[in-house]
């Protein structure tokens, strides 16, 4: 089992839906961003999503677009992030994911970008833009050192697609609540269990629900079958760091 999968089983194992906050890179500002990430690891995060800063940010909505473009402004890039994974290594429990886009790995070097983020201690990529027949070389790179190409799925992807994408997946599967870009909603879509009930059905790995996550109670409407494995929640967090909430005071409404 990935330990991606170990982590999320384990999660459900103790009657919850595993915790997986998304933290821009270099937010709020490089000075506190490291402190933030360890205070997310440290208030029950099973896995964190490190977003990589890029400039053409398409599947994201304005709070992480924003992030985004206060770190690109600050410096931040992909090979200052895994340096400082690496000098960290083993001091962060959760599982840890860099979600980016494909041009900054694939200027990187797929192999290159595979081997330094396996020393620093990375367990899995998320890349929005990559679409699953242009995922091998990205995929095998990543197998090879023992990260895993989370997929993503959303209401459009048929059952079919999804099949196609299960063959191969690995860690957790990625469910994107709405066809749009990320952030915070009061409401998530009437079709949104049909989408999870059809994840479940294709998808032997955990299903992580995220895009538009704010508070548990958007959870209670869906039927509990439907329910995911995971959560994902990336602009109700920036947004309430920049409101000055702690971490973790914001992870406590999800405990």
């Amino acid at each position: 089992m990935h330990i991606l999968e170990e982590k999320i089983r384990t999660a459900n194992s103790q009657g919850r839906s595993a915790l997986i906050p998304f933290l821009t890179a270099g937010f709020p500002d490089r000075s506190s961003f490291w402190p933030t990430l360890m205070e997310l690891d440290e208030n029950g995060a099973d896995i964190i999503e490190i977003g990589v800063p890029f400039s053409d940010p398409v599947a994201d909505g304005p709070v992480v677009e924003a992030a985004s473009k206060q770190a690109l402004s600050e410096g931040v890039n992909l090979r200052e992030i895994l340096q400082e994974l690496k000098e960290r290594k083993g001091l962060v429990q959760a599982g840890l994911v860099l979600m980016g886009y494909y041009n900054p790995f694939l200027q990187y070097g797929l192999e290159a970008f595979a081997r330094d983020a396996s020393e620093a201690g990375v367990h899995g990529v998320i890349v929005p833009d990559l679409p699953l027949e242009e995922s091998q070389p990205l995929r095998e790179a990543l197998r090879a050192r023992g990260l895993a190409l989370i997929d993503l799925v959303g209401p459009n992807t048929t059952s079919e697609r999804m099949q196609e994408y299960a063959r191969q997946s690995e860690g957790y599967v990625y469910v994107v609540s709405v066809l749009g870009v990320t952030g915070a909603r009061n409401e998530l879509p009437k079709e949104l269990a049909s989408t999870l009930e059809r994840a479940r059905a294709c998808f032997a790995r955990p299903i992580a629900l995220g895009f538009g996550l704010k508070e548990p109670a958007q959870l209670a409407s869906l039927p509990v079958a439907a329910r995911p494995d995971a959560v994902v929640f990336g602009s109700a967090l920036l947004r309430s760091l920049s409101e000055g909430h702690s971490a973790q005071e914001f992870l406590a409404a999800w405990k």
